[in-house]
């Protein structure tokens, strides 16, 4: 099955680095599994929230410069945080990535703490 991202998911990608944005439009052609765009360019304020709220650790997300996207995975219409799932998603991240020669990191591989919708540039 071949998905597609949708208008909503596109506005989202509004301000995220051009690099990101087609290794997330390539990852949508080959995934298993659809997924949506939670989020790509954060303010400083929305961070700081975040923060506050033990959602993100860190007050240097790479949200801020738009150099991040977060994805979810759609399943029967709604987003599942069920980790199999970004699992697949981050499969097709990398792949696209690596299409593309340009280095990403997945939150899945962070030494402390698993953040599975997260995807950065390096």
């Amino acid at each position: 099955m071949r998905f597609k991202l949708s208008q909503r998911s596109k506005d989202r990608l509004k301000g995220v680095d051009e690099r990101l944005i087609k290794i997330v439009e390539r990852a949508i052609e080959i995934t298993k599994i659809d997924f949506s765009i939670l989020k790509g360019l954060r303010t400083p304020e929305r961070q700081k929230q975040l923060v506050a709220d033990g959602f993100s650790q860190t007050l240097k997300s790479k949200h801020l410069t738009g150099h991040a996207v977060d994805l979810g995975a759609l399943v029967n219409g709604t987003i599942s945080w069920d980790k199999k799932h970004y699992h697949t998603i981050a499969d097709a991240m990398k792949k696209s990535a690596e299409e593309l020669k340009v280095n990403i990191r997945w939150g899945g591989d962070f030494k402390s703490f698993f953040d599975g919708p997260h995807f950065e540039l390096v």
